[in-house]
């Protein structure tokens, strides 16, 4: 075997006991949070924590040193995205001004998979007013002893080879967090618009937020009336540049001419050309209110598959106000 070749198989046998490598990390991860998932149901501490949080109509501080810490970060976006008050707290930093960050009414949640981070246990003492709810991977552990309600995060064994690096435990954390956060949205009847006043600066909060007549077309739309000549139908689609037309009548909507009504034609009449567009029409068209959710007109043109719609006034159904387009 040549050099070449022999590097080729040794290339391949590396590449694929790497994908066994991965699979076997995602399946000891999804194996401990399956066991995680099993645990809720032994004890109350999970709905106690919800209603401590929810009762107390407060922030949510959350404090985690190193790789908790990272996940704590993470938990706190989560929590204050979903309707949460919530903030993060370094352990180091608190002992050195930000403990005034924390009111005796906030609900703290701590983060130590081994429940003995000394960080966080000496804070301990200095939070006898608040409630305190531990996210912990040690029941028997200092700070499980401490807390008004304990999460269990533990964990048969990290993904990591050696069973040493945070993997299986940084996961069971977060997705408890997110369990958490979900939990207390689903109790605050947290809604999309709600998510989108949150999120205005994003994709999802602008199609949460934004109505069709924001993002509507308005000027030069191509209209033609009833009669006009097959010819002057498609160079008002082709100024238009909306690869339809819209056809009116007394000035109200009577039907919309597009694209594929044009194809339609060549392909189904002897002399397209001598159609006018009262016969090239779809009557009835597809429309929407200017005042509706464009997420609304995006959903709509997706389960009818087109990419146009016509926008009508909300006091007049067959007035139109203009057009709103997705493209794929």
């Amino acid at each position: 075997m040549s050099q070449i070749d022999s590097s080729d198989a040794l290339r391949d046998i590396v590449e694929c006991s790497m994908i066994e490598v991965a699979k076997d990390v995602i399946a000891t991860e999804v194996a401990a949070l399956e066991e995680m998932s099993a645990r809720l149901a032994d004890t109350d501490d999970f709905q106690r924590s919800v209603d401590m949080i929810i009762s107390a109509g407060s922030r949510v501080a959350v404090i985690g040193m190193g790789k908790s810490g990272i996940i704590g970060r993470k938990i706190v976006a989560t929590l204050a995205s979903t309707g949460t008050p919530a903030f993060f707290v370094h352990p180091g930093e608190a002992f050195h001004g930000d403990l005034g960050m924390i009111l005796p009414e906030d609900i703290v949640l701590m983060i130590s998979n081994s429940g003995e981070t000394e960080e966080l246990i000496r804070l301990m003492p200095f939070m006898r007013a608040n409630k305190i709810i531990a996210m912990t991977g040690c029941l028997s552990s200092t700070l499980a002893r401490g807390a008004h309600a304990v999460l269990d995060v533990s964990v048969p064994r990290e993904a990591c080879h050696n069973n040493l690096a945070p993997t299986s435990s940084t996961t069971a954390t977060l997705v408890m967090g997110d369990a958490l956060s979900v939990a207390l949205g689903t109790v605050r009847g947290f809604q999309p618009h709600d998510f989108a006043r949150f999120h205005p600066g994003g994709s999802l909060g602008r199609r949460l937020l934004t109505r069709v007549q924001d993002a509507m077309r308005t000027q030069n739309l191509p209209f033609c009336s009833m009669n006009d000549l097959f010819r002057d139908v498609v160079h008002t689609m082709t100024v238009g540049r909306l690869g339809l037309a819209i056809v009116i009548e007394d000035g109200q909507l009577a039907g919309v001419i597009s694209d594929g009504d044009i194809r339609r034609a060549f392909e189904h009449e002897a002399d397209p050309l001598k159609l006018i567009a009262k016969e090239l029409m779809t009557r009835k068209p597809q429309t929407i209110a200017q005042e509706c959710l464009f997420s609304e007109a995006e959903n709509k043109m997706r389960s009818l598959k087109i990419n146009s719609l016509v926008v009508v006034s909300a006091e007049n159904s067959m007035q139109v106000a203009g057009v709103i387009q997705i493209w794929a």
